[in-house]
């Protein structure tokens, strides 16, 4: 896989993106690291995530950030408010969410990787 950026999007504290990059950092994979909850996230970025992936793999509905929304966000919540939701709340995303370029991915999957990068 070459000629391509590798982006990995994640919050440092988050045990799944830190196992992430160490599966990335073990095999010399080169990738830019792009911290969500520090660096932000902007609407363009959230919409092309949202054109290639369903919605219901990205919208994390299990974390503690869902539910600390409230029940009229939750219970209305349409295809067309979830960007501006993910925006402004980037700890929803399932996490990791890795770019290739060619691939888009959200959460880490040893296998799944494996077949990606080889």
């Amino acid at each position: 896989m070459t000629g391509s950026a590798i982006i990995l999007y994640g919050i440092k504290n988050c045990d799944t993106v830190r196992k992430a990059r160490r599966w990335l950092d073990s095999r010399g994979i080169a990738y830019e690291y792009h911290d969500f909850r520090e660096q932000g996230l902007d609407l363009a970025t959230v919409s092309g995530w949202l054109e290639r992936l369903p919605s219901d793999q990205l919208l994390n509905r299990r974390g503690t950030t869902w539910r600390q929304l409230d029940d009229e966000t939750r219970n209305q919540l349409s295809e067309a408010r979830i960007p501006d939701l993910l925006v402004a709340n980037p700890t929803l995303i399932k996490r990791p969410v890795l770019d290739t370029g060619a691939h888009l991915t959200c959460g880490f999957d040893d296998k799944t990787w494996q077949q990606l990068f080889n």
